[in-house]
């Protein structure tokens, strides 16, 4: 047998498989995939770069001097070319010589100082914010708050694109320690974006009138969005060492920004910019869509009949649609997007910054008004941990009621929170399946009783009783060696300390709680995170000031076990809708055994594959190599095996999607093999119960003993006889034993064609491989599991 080289990757069902040869990521027709926006957002930055100058600048289109310059280093740093690069360096090196003369070109070069190099210059960051607060129209005005093009703060006109940029400018800067010179600054240009603000929640360019657009719309939230950060009385506050919560302070800004956003919901597009005429602005306008995205944490915008649109998923299909497609750049309308340097760097700003992975998102639940007690506790957090693992981060709002298990997927954590209970008799048990559903597949939950919550902590032990009715899953409190207190190494003070309750399923701790304490109350979590981002001027004394930090800190331990630090981008979870596998054939020069993620225990013998190997290195002469990750069926992955191998010892249960994903695996040339660890029951119901749904007209049937696949066919050995361990049951109070049983192999498949697809062991093989000597345990012995896996392996091999 010639020499294969193989690689072991762990996911929660075991898979054996033949290594494809790379392809494109599978899609369904019009749709997008993961690889399709990395490539078009490479072919962006390479054409870029083709277009820059030998001084370092990019061809300017209106009179704003460093304008173009600017806004294409912001769309370059912003898609992940890092500021060491030639093209940069070159940029910023121009950059620094431009003075403040204009709002647009003065917004964008402050933005690029920012996010390059702000230690090195803030100096001129802070020169900037100067410029902008001196440009600020005055009070007694029209436009007062607001900016122009900056001919003064008393000539010309206000309008919200150059107040937009102007706000966005003074919160970054703001983001690296440079503020304006008062607090005024906020506080007028809420005024001049409320007095812009129509009844129907849109925005026009100017605040004398016009009509409404979806881009002034969104330069409108967004405005607001970072005003109210800056000054909104919170849902928490602090006066000396008393921390009060759970305040519900009304917000004028939350109202208007929930009434800008129903407007982009109604009149949502991203293939015109609504409210105008042809297609003018229209990269400009995906800019401020992404930007209302992020900054409110919507994944997706609503109109009054239901129908969601997922913003960055449409966008990203319209623009790789339309990109030129050898050169890489955007053409657009209009004065400034009839610049393809202009228009292909808006293009590029969206597709970067709106793929930022999202650490966590906030499940919105039933009552309305209890899912979202302190509304910047999550955002709080997570601006905490950009700084400090120091890299782009974003966080979402997911409504619970309306998520499939695949839209909860989009994040690896869960944040579930309130005062009520979050469920009813009427929408349990569909709640039920679904939190169950995600933690199955990998998620992870942190669940807070906030405000004294004995409502919400009744009904979310109720919920996590009807997800999981074995008795094996229960919440423990978790023991302070567990990791998920030091994960991040982030300090927690002793006597901040808190009772933390966790559910062991699946591999891992995959769910938090932090329950209501009567005794000993103390601010939630939520609460403390709240108040980690103070208003401007306010100081907390130590007391305050130790209880946030050790609040954040136990958010970020926990975080940091959960995600591992390793956050998907956006666009990885595009492939999670494509169902049609690549139109690929199978290489089989190339052998790669596999694990995969699964409810039933998908790590309960995490040393089988690697002990599995070391036999076949030894008995086949293969040269073995092993490499762990863990993959899901839902995962483009998939594709690259052909034999499949899952075990488990639990009740389980697939997704609809996921079913539809492994038949198309089976149906295609792919094989699964499977066992029940010790002969657990639940599992192997389980998996019959799958493979009846899958093939309802080919059931699962005994393999004869005389099969191909246990004779020396494709080069293994003759396997009439092999052992089996059974518990053997004893009178009371006498110890337990075993007995060893010689018979054929007792295994069950199903056939697709002249071969079998689907293998399955109802006896242990998988703990034998462990080499376990468990005495409960109902399976084959260490020697005949590895003489009947490396049977299959190949049997697969030669299929």
């Amino acid at each position: 047998m010639s020499r294969r080289r193989i690689k072991i990757a762990i996911i929660s069902v075991l898979i054996f498989t033949f290594m494809m040869p790379p392809v494109a990521q599978a899609q369904v027709v019009g749709d997008v995939t993961a690889e399709q926006v990395r490539a078009s957002i490479n072919k962006a930055i390479l054409f870029l770069k083709r277009q820059q100058r030998e001084n370092g600048t990019w061809l300017e289109v209106v009179s704003q001097e460093g304008g173009s310059t600017s806004l294409v280093t912001l769309a370059l740093l912003n898609a992940g070319v890092p500021v060491t690069d030639p093209a940069i360096q070159r940029a910023l090196k121009w950059l620094r010589t431009v003075d403040p003369k204009r709002t647009y070109a003065t917004s964008l070069q402050t933005m690029v100082f920012c996010i390059a190099e702000p230690e090195k210059d803030k100096f001129l960051i802070d020169r900037n914010v100067k410029w902008l607060d001196a440009q600020q129209f005055r009070e007694g005005s029209t436009y007062e708050g607001g900016w122009g093009y900056g001919s003064g703060p008393d000539t010309g006109v206000a309008d919200n694109s150059n107040t937009q940029f102007a706000l966005l400018a003074l919160h970054e800067a703001e983001r690296v320690g440079v503020r304006p010179r008062t607090n005024l600054v906020w506080i007028k240009a809420k005024q001049y974006l409320v007095n812009g603000q129509k009844a129907d929640g849109s925005w026009a360019y100017r605040v004398t009138g016009g009509e409404s657009t979806g881009s002034m719309t969104s330069a409108g939230i967004a405005g607001m969005v970072i005003v109210a950060g800056k000054q909104r009385s919170g849902d928490a506050s602090v006066m000396g060492n008393k921390i009060t919560c759970c305040r519900n302070a009304n917000s004028e800004e939350a109202t208007r920004i929930e009434g800008g956003l129903r407007w982009l919901g109604e009149n949502f597009s991203v293939r015109r910019n609504p409210g105008t005429s042809g297609n003018t602005w229209l990269f400009y306008y995906l800019y401020a869509l992404e930007r209302v995205g992020r900054l409110t944490a919507q994944r997706h915008f609503e109109n009054a009949r239901g129908v969601r649109f997922d913003w960055y998923r449409e966008g990203c299909k319209f623009l790789i649609q339309t990109q030129d497609q050898m050169s890489g750049y955007w053409l657009g309308e209009g004065r400034s997007e009839k610049s393809v340097e202009i228009s292909t760097a808006l293009a590029l700003l969206f597709l970067s910054k709106g793929r930022r992975p999202t650490l966590i998102s906030k499940l919105r639940h039933p009552p309305e008004s209890n899912w979202n007690i302190h509304r910047a506790d999550v955002g709080n957090l997570t601006r905490f941990i950009e700084r400090r693992w120091r890299m782009n981060l974003t966080w979402q709002v997911i409504d619970f009621r309306t998520a499939e298990v695949e839209d909860l997927l989009q994040s690896p954590v869960l944040y579930y929170s309130g005062s009520m209970s979050p469920v009813d008799d009427a929408t349990l048990q569909q709640t039920a399946d679904k939190l169950r559903g995600y933690l199955d597949r990998g998620g992870f939950v942190i669940a807070e009783a906030d405000c004294g919550g004995t409502g919400f902590d009744q009904g979310f032990r109720k919920l996590l009783a009807t997800a999981f009715p074995e008795p094996e899953y229960r919440l423990r409190p978790i023991p302070p060696d567990h990791p998920i207190w030091h994960a991040d190494a982030a300090k927690v003070a002793p006597q901040d300390a808190r009772l933390l309750l966790g559910l062991e399923y699946g591999c891992r701790t995959s769910l938090v709680y932090i329950p209501p304490n009567s005794k000993e109350p103390r601010p939630s979590l939520s609460c403390l995170w709240e108040l980690s981002s103070p208003p401007r001027g306010d100081v907390y004394t130590p007391e305050v000031q130790r209880q946030v930090s050790s609040a954040l800190a136990i958010g970020t331990n926990i975080l940091a076990y959960a995600t591992g630090r390793q956050i998907k981008d956006k666009v990885s979870n595009f492939d999670l809708a494509n169902e049609a596998p690549p139109e690929s054939k199978v290489d089989r020069g190339r052998l790669q055994i596999a694990k995969l993620r699964h409810a039933g225990g998908c790590d309960a013998a995490p040393r089988a594959l690697v002990h599995l190997l070391e036999t076949a290195v030894k008995e086949l002469k293969i040269n073995a190599a092993a490499r762990e990750e863990l993959i899901r069926i839902s995962d483009d992955q998939l594709w690259n095996f052909h034999l499949v191998f899952m075990h488990g010892r639990n009740r389980f249960q697939l997704t609809d999607f996921e079913r539809r994903r492994l038949k198309t695996f089976l149906e295609r040339g792919g094989t699964l093999v499977a066992d029940s660890i010790c002969a657990a029951s639940a599992f192997t119901e389980s998996f019959r119960d799958e493979m009846a749904t899958l093939f309802p007209d080919n059931p699962i049937e005994p393999i004869p003993v005389d099969d191909s696949i246990w004779t020396r066919q494709y080069g293994g050995e003759r396997l009439q006889a092999v052992t089996r361990h059974e518990p053997v049951a004893t009178a009371p109070g006498q110890p337990m034993r075993m007995s060893r049983i010689e018979s054929p192999p007792r295994l069950e498949g199903i056939r697709i064609g002249d071969r079998w697809a689907v293998i399955f062991s109802p006896i242990d093989i998988s703990c034998a491989l462990e080499r376990h000597n468990s005495i409960d345990c109902r399976g084959y012995t260490q020697d005949s599991a590895a003489r009947i896996a490396l049977n299959i392996i190949l049997y697969s091999l030669g299929q």
